[in-house]
């Protein structure tokens, strides 16, 4: 039978994240711009497997960053968050890791990232809750630091998307 090796291939795909860097991610893709406005990217799709039940967990990523003096290409974003969902992990962590990851890379002015999330830990077992989401936030810099960057980027966020 070749279900083996398919679980084992589902699960290096799964945690594929482990294997590669924030560099290899973003490569080029940082470039100088002389632009001071939030940049955000919101609804970015993200799956990741509990690291506690090893079961998954799903939802949406929303990332902002304010330029100072270098911006990254669009497309780099989905791709750190998908680095960091694809690993065993925890949600809390998780978010604090892409944060950090845009901080690093970019030396923004400010970097926020909220991540909202079903766990299908808390659905298939234990409570046993269907409806219930995790949301979890790191601001770094300006979005910690100002309130009215923060607000601005919290009413971003929760705006209707299309």
């Amino acid at each position: 039978m070749r279900t083996p090796l398919r679980v084992a291939k589902s699960l290096a795909e799964l945690t594929a994240g482990r294997n590669q860097t924030v560099e290899e991610v973003v490569g080029q893709g940082v470039f100088e711009e002389d632009c001071s406005e939030m940049v955000l990217v919101k609804d970015i799709e993200f799956y990741s497997l509990c690291e506690h039940h090893m079961l998954p967990f799903f939802g949406k990523a929303h990332v902002a960053y304010i330029p100072n003096g270098r911006i990254i290409g669009l497309s780099k974003l989905p791709r750190i968050v998908d680095l960091f969902a694809r690993r065993l992990q925890v949600q809390e962590r998780m978010t604090q890791q892409i944060a950090q990851a845009i901080w690093d890379v970019l030396q923004p002015k400010g970097v926020g990232v909220v991540t909202d999330a079903a766990h299908l830990c808390m659905m298939m077992r234990g409570v046993q809750k269907q409806n219930s989401s995790t949301m979890t936030s790191c601001l770094l810099g300006s979005f910690r630091e100002d309130a009215r960057t923060r607000s601005e980027f919290l009413d971003l966020v929760r705006s209707i998307s299309r």
